[in-house]
């Protein structure tokens, strides 16, 4: 069987629940369709996320990548387009504040993701959940993720699958940050696993 690795994140910022972990977690393990899932949680850290999702992807050699993040505020499943190669944003768990340097000195400005977005929004259309596909991942720890994954497989010029998925935050979350829209828990993990049919 195919090894599909999904990725989420710790809790981060101002959300102390992050649900992400929560989605790898109940899907790790499965079978959905031609895959096997392997589920890793990755750091809220500029300097180590890139290279623990690179480490995992040397280790476990999987057949296809799908990282997942929060993005709280949105109240939609948003498979992103493209990563950019620059870091930036709020601190991160380390206190890291990057400013707007490349995350690769010579990667490209852009790279688009591998993932069939456009497919897997349609599906999750048709299943009756709001989706869209997201032209920016922000420069955030999601972008930096989306950009490691496929800057490592372009350059061995390996073709395997890969990209990222923002996903609402849980209402688990909401009830505890206050201001955001939500999903209950359950709809982002069957979401999530629609997305993963799609491949």
């Amino acid at each position: 069987m195919k090894k599909l690795l999904l990725t989420g994140f710790e809790p981060f910022l101002n959300f102390p629940v992050n649900p992400t972990m929560k989605v790898v977690e109940e899907l790790s393990g499965e079978s959905i369709g031609e895959y096997e899932v392997i589920g890793k949680i990755l750091s809220v850290d500029f300097a180590k996320s890139g290279k623990e999702l690179i480490d995992i992807i040397e280790s476990v050699k999987p057949d296809a990548v799908v990282s997942l993040g929060l993005a709280g505020g949105r109240h939609k499943i948003t498979p992103e387009r493209i990563a950019v190669n620059s870091n930036d944003g709020e601190a991160d768990n380390s206190g890291r504040k990057p400013n707007g340097e490349a995350i690769f000195t010579d990667g490209e400005d852009g790279i688009f993701s591998t993932l069939p977005i456009r497919k897997m929004v349609e599906q999750l259309k048709e299943a009756g959940y709001p989706a869209a596909i997201s032209d920016t991942a922000g420069t955030y720890l999601c972008n930096n993720v989306m950009y490691h994954g496929l800057y490592h497989f372009k350059r061995k010029g390996i073709n395997v699958p890969s990209g990222f998925i923002h996903i609402p935050a849980s209402h688990e979350l909401a009830i505890k940050h206050g201001k955001v829209p939500s999903w209950s828990q359950k709809d982002l993990n069957e979401a999530v696993k629609l997305c993963l049919q799609c491949l």
